[in-house]
């Protein structure tokens, strides 16, 4: 989805319009916390580390649940994700096989995962804790669910872009806020703030933790001349990145959050590339989303969530492994 302009403008058409929705938004806040008060999920025997967040759009929480479960696996814990399979047709529950699922069966976010631990994309996240389950995980992480409670959570951490923090403080449809910032901290064991920049966080008596999301590869692209394009939360972070590592950045070209790319845009991304004799490159994100016979000639960039305190993270995965863990199989 693409942001609309009354989000972030100042103007008085702007602020008329979000006063126009507030009514909305408070509905939109109440149905989350009726949902929270009400829920009986699925317990699973596995523990349940959702990493989510309180705004619509990308703040790095996929990168972040990523560094959670490689954490984990480094513990020998038996690890899976679980994910809705947001811009794919599935619904689930299923185990994503990335030699024979696409982005548009399961999603781009699922795909991205897979590269790490095995992942159940399901649409019902009670569901989908039930196959965790039967297939022996010790720690099931959920990319994203911090609003959805058919499975009931034992550690959630909000992960909150440092650049962007709350938006404009509204809560959708008035604003990028999933529910009210207090609300939605309150369900909160931990935040994770990705960047540096500072940000006003309302009193919250759990650990807060800095990280920043770099690339897994910084030497190769300077001087080279590239078209960039991203459909991602935030595209401009990218193209940011792409300068910072000294990449001659000739072109962007900017599409909504998970899009799928059509025949006709990749090729006229490919006609711009060859007309300023560049090359093309673009997240990893996109590259999973891109249909693979399209995928040669198109460079993608990794990155990785480093987290500042590395003592902070342990202490916290201590405490995301307190509870006994699944027994193996037998």
């Amino acid at each position: 989805m693409r942001a609309p302009d009354f989000w972030d403008k100042d103007g008085s058409t702007a602020k008329l319009v979000r006063r126009a929705l507030r009514p909305l938004a408070n509905a939109y806040g109440n149905s989350v916390a009726h949902r929270a008060a009400h829920a009986s999920g699925y317990r699973a025997t596995a523990k349940v580390v959702c990493v989510g967040n309180l705004m619509a759009g990308g703040t790095g929480k996929t990168p972040i649940a990523i560094a959670i479960a490689r954490a984990l696996l480094a513990r020998d814990k038996r690890v899976c994700f679980l994910t809705r399979g947001y811009g794919g047709h599935e619904r689930g529950p299923l185990k994503v096989d990335p030699a024979r699922h696409l982005a548009t069966d399961v999603g781009d976010e699922a795909l991205l995962l897979a590269t790490v631990a095995p992942v159940i994309m399901s649409r019902d996240r009670g569901a989908g804790g039930k196959i965790a389950d039967a297939q022996g995980s010790e720690v099931i992480v959920m990319d994203d669910g911090h609003q959805n409670f058919s499975l009931v959570k034992d550690f959630s951490l909000v992960v909150i872009d440092s650049e962007t923090g709350f938006g404009n403080g509204c809560v959708l449809p008035a604003g990028p806020l999933r529910e009210p910032v207090r609300q939605g901290l309150a369900r909160a064991d931990a935040i994770v703030i990705v960047g540096h920049n500072p940000i006003d966080i309302p009193v919250f008596g759990g650990p807060i933790l800095r990280a920043r999301l770099l690339p897994v590869n910084d030497t190769s692209l300077a001087g080279d001349k590239v078209i960039a394009f991203a459909g991602i939360g935030r595209p401009e972070k990218f193209f940011a990145m792409l300068r910072g590592l000294m990449a001659d950045l000739v072109g962007t070209r900017a599409f909504p959050d998970h899009h799928l790319y059509k025949q006709a845009e990749l090729n006229r991304l490919r006609r711009d590339a060859r007309a300023r004799s560049a090359t093309l490159i673009t997240t990893e994100k996109d590259f999973v989303r891109l249909p693979p016979s399209e995928r040669e000639g198109i460079r993608w960039l990794p990155v990785r969530a480093e987290f500042d305190d590395t003592s902070a993270l342990s202490n916290l995965l201590d405490r995301i492994a307190a509870r006994p863990l699944a027994a193996a199989p037998v």
